[in-house]
């Protein structure tokens, strides 16, 4: 007789969940890292700004070019704040799906461990039927060799 789980499909369903975390959490994960990518080159930009007008300074530039400069590398400055705030969200998302993953991950381990549970009692069940089984087999031999 072969061993099933009368909740397989909860154990299947725990499985499919778990792995849908793990590409939810590696999603959140990508996220923060272009975000992170995004604010490098925004501060490779910022310092190019700044590089440029310190250039222009001296090399006795229009002050109205400088002015546009300064203005470009402020705005730049805004943007990096703007992207320090969604490096910040990103890696509290990060932390939401690592917990959920952390559960999802908990849970399947439970019903796994329901799951070996019951198939190690059905082994030692259907060990104790075959072995009660050669024990009557036993009997009846020695039963008909003795009359």
């Amino acid at each position: 007789m072969k061993f099933h789980y009368a909740f397989q499909k909860i154990v299947d369903l725990k499985s499919n969940e778990k792995t849908q975390a793990e590409w939810m959490l590696s999603s959140a994960i990508g996220k923060l890292q272009a975000e992170e990518k995004s604010l490098n080159e925004l501060y490779e930009m910022r310092d190019q700004m700044y590089h440029a007008q310190q250039e222009a300074a001296s090399r006795c530039v229009p002050v109205a070019e400088i002015r546009n400069i300064q203005v470009y590398a402020e705005h730049l400055e805004e943007c990096i704040e703007r992207k320090r705030d969604d490096i910040r969200i990103a890696h509290v998302n990060v932390t939401k799906k690592q917990k959920v993953l952390s559960d999802k991950m908990l849970d399947e381990k439970v019903w796994l461990k329901a799951r070996d549970k019951s198939e190690e009692k059905f082994r030692h069940e259907s060990l104790l039927r075959e072995q009660n089984e050669l024990d009557e087999m036993a009997t009846v031999r020695f039963a008909i060799k003795a009359r």
